[in-house]
């Protein structure tokens, strides 16, 4: 602590302030600033990806097409093969020398890519509620977020403004949730854009040892909420759009409790409170000096970040690999695992064998039509639109639409997007992980979501 102190004056100049500044205010902008386009809400970095997907145009499906299979094939000869100048990059390495699991997964992604594309074999893999969903519907709108997600990434990361908002934040987000200050900026990322780009940015800071494995595991399984925009679309399937405030509030309310719980329960609480080296957290780093405001403390570590910043140069090159990362190593995880499982939801019972015992729940808990709202309980984990789908056909109560909505929603935790993103990122949870959080988001959430569809219907 001492040796900060007397650090601090050295990197109080003009340049780092600029240095902190401006890229910072450019990330909070793209990031976070919430616009309204054509009645619609949005924010800048979707509005980027939106402009280039429409540039695009119909190329973006062969493109991304291409992307996966050139991944899959590069993959396979690098991870056999072992060429010498693949070996000798780090970021070749990375990106493609992989274990027979995830070399499985990406192969498979490519397979489901081909086949939804040009409709070849079993329909069961490519119709439009299967490989065709995930292929037309999602990955488009994935792979020019990633770019651009990935690009712009290092304004949030590299210049300071975590440190300072991860110090003003600390006194809630430490007592409150047992996280330092910077979760908050993840959970505001997801809250406004998509929850992709929280699980992103806290895999980032895991690796930048700025989380534990377990702070790692609970933001990315309790603050990367899909964004409002998306929760809008889900409530309009459901034909309740009119009642979008305290749907929303549902979904925080729930979501804060279930961040608060859950989080003592396994698997994250087995979670070790360990940087991603193995080292302890020096807790006595995020305490504000006797002396100084927290403001102005977290303005001394934001500037220190800043003056470690030598080449915007550097910048940009790890922005271009945060990009590849994403785009090479997430989109093949999206569709093979996220086609799989709808797959699975449409032409097995399992989920409606699932979702059987949440029959005497929902009764107890007084929600109508409770054996076609039991069916929509677990099915979620394949995708977060499956539930709102079933529900618009198949039920007529608008209680049990709200319930069904907003569950969906605070699942989190869909395997065709975020599931897959958390399975392929750094952070430390594994697939049986995932489906014991999502389990148990659903348990705590539930109740809370019924007792507020109660007071309004």
């Amino acid at each position: 602590m001492t040796d900060t102190l007397l650090a601090q004056n050295h990197h109080k100049t003009s340049r780092n302030v600029l240095m902190f500044a401006i890229p910072s205010l450019l990330g909070l902008f793209f990031f976070l600033a919430p616009l309204t386009v054509n009645g619609d809400f949005t924010f800048p970095l979707a509005l980027m990806a939106k402009g280039f997907k429409a540039v695009l145009g119909d190329a973006i499906l062969p493109l991304v097409t291409a992307v996966i299979c050139l991944s899959a094939v590069i993959s396979l000869l690098a991870s056999v093969a072992k060429p010498s100048f693949v070996t000798q990059s780090s970021l070749l390495t990375r990106l493609f020398v992989l274990s027979p699991t995830w070399l499985v997964i990406r192969s498979l992604g490519a397979v489901f890519t081909l086949a939804a594309l040009h409709q070849l074999g079993p329909e069961m893999f490519w119709n439009e509620n299967t490989g065709g969903l995930v292929l037309h519907d999602l990955l488009p709108s994935l792979f020019v977020t990633f770019i651009f997600a990935g690009l712009l990434l290092p304004l949030l990361l590299n210049f300071g403004l975590l440190e300072l908002l991860g110090t003003l934040l600390s006194k809630f987000m430490r007592p409150v949730f047992r996280l330092p200050g910077r979760a908050a900026i993840d959970c505001i990322s997801s809250w406004l854009g998509d929850g992709t780009v929280g699980v992103i940015l806290t895999s980032k800071q895991y690796e930048q040892k700025k989380y534990t494995a377990r702070e790692a595991a609970v933001v990315a399984t309790m603050f990367s909420p899909v964004g409002i925009s998306f929760s809008l679309v889900v409530l309009t399937q459901v034909g309740l759009q009119n009642y979008f405030v305290p749907f929303y509030a549902a979904i925080c309310l729930s979501g804060v409790v279930a961040a608060m719980v859950i989080q003592f329960l396994p698997p994250l609480s087995y979670k070790k409170d360990l940087y991603i080296d193995g080292t302890k957290p020096n807790r006595d780093d995020e305490l504000v000096p006797q002396g100084q405001s927290a403001m102005s403390f977290g303005m001394d570590l934001a500037l220190q970040r800043a003056d470690k910043v030598k080449s915007l140069g550097s910048v940009a090159k790890e922005g271009i690999h945060n990009a590849l990362d994403m785009v090479i190593g997430v989109l093949p995880v999206v569709m093979a695992i996220g086609t799989l499982g709808l797959v699975v939801a449409e032409t097995t019972p399992l989920f409606s064998l699932l979702g059987a015992p949440f029959v005497p729940l929902l009764e107890l808990l007084n929600v109508a039509e409770a054996q076609a709202a039991a069916q929509t309980m677990l099915v979620g984990f394949t995708d977060m639109y499956v539930p709102s789908i079933i529900a618009a056909s198949s039920i007529n109560a608008e209680l049990t639409k709200f319930v069904v909505a907003a569950l969906s929603v605070t699942q989190l935790i869909f395997m065709s997007e975020t599931g897959s993103v958390i399975l392929s990122s750094k952070v430390p949870i594994n697939f049986l992980e995932l489906v014991a959080i999502f389990v148990l988001r659903t348990l705590v959430t539930l109740p809370i979501i019924v007792a507020i569809a109660h007071l309004i219907f």
